[in-house]
C-alpha cells in the first residue's frame, strides 16, 4: 500500500472526490485512522486541549508536536501525514524553516500546517522554496485564543469575506499546497474552494469544501467540555469505535456529513 502524496490528493480535487482527514496523537489511534481509509492524518496543536488539558492550544511546544506526530507516523501506511506548527515556532522566517527542518526530518510528516493569512505569505513563500510542502489556516485561527478570547465564526460580513478570500488566493500563490479553512461560513467556504486549484479542507465550513476534517475526540463524543457545534458524535449511531470512525468516512465521500446542521451560514 503505498502513502498518497501531494499530486493525487489534487487529483482527488479535480476529480471531485470528497478528502477525508482526522486528527490523531498516538500510534493505536493512527492505525485505526489509517486502516479505516483516511487520506490526511493531522497531528494538530489540539492536542494541547484533548490530550493535555489546557484551555488553548497556545502552551504546546515543538518538543510536544514532534513527540506525538513522530509516534502517530508509526502507525501510517496510507495516509498522508500532515504536523501543526505550534504557536510562536513560524514567527520568522528562519524560525520557520529551521522548525519545519525539525519536522520532516524527524517526524514522518510529509508537510507543516501554519495558521495566518496575508501577514504569513513571507514565510510560506521561504518553505515554498525549500520544497517544504505546506498547509495554510485560515478562518478561526486557535493560535490567536489569547489576542480574541473567543472561538467565533469568521468572515460572515461581506467585506471580511472578501478578504479572506484574498488571503486564500496569496497564499496559494505564494505556495501553499493545502488550504484549511475552519469556522466560515459555508457559502463562503465554497467560494474559496472554487476559486483555489489546491485542496481546501474545511472544519466548520459546510459541505462545499473539498475535504473535511474534525479532531478524533469530538467525533468519538469524549472530547471534555463544550463540543463545537460544527462536529458530530458517530459514537452515538455506531457500535464501536472502528465503526465510528468508518462512518465519518463514508459520511464524508458520501457528502452526508457535513449537513446544515453541522455548518454556519
Amino acid at each position: 500500500m503505498s502513502t498518497l502524496n501531494l499530486p493525487a490528493l489534487r487529483k482527488m480535487k479535480q476529480d471531485k472526490q470528497p478528502i477525508v482527514a482526522l486528527t490523531a496523537y498516538d500510534y493505536s489511534f493512527a492505525s485505526l485512522l489509517d486502516q479505516a481509509g483516511v487520506d490526511i492524518v493531522l497531528v494538530g496543536d489540539s492536542l494541547g486541549m484533548v490530550i493535555q488539558g489546557h484551555e488553548s492550544t497556545i502552551p504546546v511546544t515543538m518538543d510536544d508536536m514532534l513527540y506525538h506526530t513522530s509516534i502517530v507516523s508509526k502507525g501510517l501506511q496510507r495516509s498522508f501525514l500532515i504536523m501543526d506548527l505550534p504557536f510562536m515556532s513560524y514567527a520568522t522566517v528562519e524560525r520557520a524553516l529551521d522548525n519545519a527542518t525539525l519536522a520532516l526530518q524527524n517526524t514522518g510528516a510529509k508537510m507543516v500546517k501554519l495558521e495566518g493569512g496575508i501577514d504569513q505569505i513571507p514565510v510560506v513563500e521561504a518553505l515554498t522554496h525549500h520544497d517544504i510542502p505546506v498547509c495554510a489556516h485560515i478562518g478561526l485561527k486557535p493560535q490567536s485564543y489569547y489576542k480574541t478570547g473567543s472561538y467565533q465564526v469568521q468572515g460572515r460580513s461581506r467585506k471580511t469575506a472578501n478578504h479572506m478570500l484574498d488571503e486564500a488566493i496569496a497564499l496559494q500563490h505564494a505556495g501553499a499546497d493545502i488550504l484549511l479553512v475552519e469556522s466560515v461560513p459555508h457559502l463562503l467556504a465554497e467560494e474559496i474552494a472554487t476559486n483555489l486549484d489546491i485542496p481546501v479542507i474545511g472544519i466548520g465550513a459546510g459541505s462545499g469544501c473539498d475535504g473535511q476534517i474534525l479532531v478524533l475526540q469530538d467525533l468519538l463524543g469524549i472530547t471534555p467540555g463544550k463540543v463545537p457545534s460544527f462536529a458530530k458524535n458517530f459514537m452515538s449511531e455506531s457500535a464501536d469505535i472502528r465503526g465510528a470512525i468508518s462512518r465519518y468516512v463514508d459520511d464524508v465521500r458520501q457528502r452526508k456529513f457535513p449537513s446544515a446542521e453541522h455548518s454556519f451560514s
